[in-house]
């Protein structure tokens, strides 16, 4: 996009001057998030507080990917959503809520579920990706299409009274010369089935997560302009019970499959043997 293109209108130069008049922002860092692409994965609890304030911030293009519909049970969590879009399409209720609150941005819509066979393509448009899926195998399939594509990935996730979020940056190298860790240094492996109940069992919250979506959206904003420290290699966890903020860090796993030593993925195909395994 060229700078003529990229201009601030005399209606975003209002809508955004909070912004604007922060040093670490200012008219260069307003344009980068005008033209700049996020892809949220998910409309849900997380994804809701997040697109909010990313079309908010002035994120210029947004895409969203769900397949599921809006029900009445969702909206004690997703903001984004209110009692009128009950049966909608989450994606189509996201555009109309963020038409609303700002017109100047563009909503892309994937009402679909992520899989192998879209997932690149899709992943592959974006500038960055900031993950709100609610199961496991969503979420290795998003961090290694990220490591594949290679797209920064915000990802968080919540419990009942807690959540955490961090970013993974796993196609780049840190300043000893080593790979940067993804989600599978982190996490190797997914629980056993049946050992992390679902939300509409173990029960959430739901201003919890608005907290960890806002701060989603926050190291965003923080990647695509580069400013101040990254998530990468930090774990942030939040403990809404004892009011509690505390950060881990973890490093790089040399056995992991995706970027490791002996590293055996070099595509997506594993997804697709997961899919066949569980019956999909």
């Amino acid at each position: 996009m060229s700078y003529i293109q990229s201009m601030l209108t005399p209606e975003e130069i209002e809508r955004y001057k909070r912004q604007l008049v922060l040093k670490e922002i200012g008219g260069e860092g307003q344009q980068r998030l005008k033209n700049a692409r996020v892809l949220v994965v998910g409309a849900g609890g997380l994804g809701s507080p997040l697109i909010l304030y990313l079309a908010a911030a002035g994120i210029g293009t947004i895409g969203v990917i769900d397949d599921d519909r809006v029900g009445l049970d969702n909206l004690q969590r997703q903001v984004l959503h209110d009692t009128a879009s009950v049966g909608e399409l989450k994606t189509e209720s996201a555009a109309a809520t963020i038409a609303r609150l700002n017109p100047h941005i563009e909503m892309r819509l994937h009402s679909t579920r992520l899989v192998p066979d879209n997932a690149l393509d899709i992943i592959g448009d974006y500038d960055i990706v900031a993950d709100g899926s609610d199961n496991f195998a969503t979420r290795y399939l998003v961090n290694d299409s990220c490591y594949f594509a290679k797209r920064p990935l915000v990802f968080a996730a919540v419990g009942p009274f807690d959540g955490h979020l961090t970013t993974f940056r796993a196609f780049e190298m840190d300043a000893n010369g080593n790979p940067r860790p993804s989600y599978r240094c982190l996490f190797p492996e997914p629980p056993p089935d049946g050992t992390v109940p679902p939300c509409s069992e173990a029960g959430i919250l739901g201003a919890v997560a608005g907290v960890i979506g806002c701060l989603q959206a926050v190291e965003v904003v923080k990647e695509l302009l580069n400013i101040g420290e990254s998530l990468v290699g930090r774990l942030l966890l939040y403990d809404a019970l004892q009011a509690r903020f505390s950060t881990m860090t973890y490093a790089w796993d040399p056995d992991n499959p995706l970027n490791g030593h002996n590293a055996r993925f070099s595509d997506l195909s594993h997804h697709r043997k997961v899919l066949t395994a569980a019956g999909a």
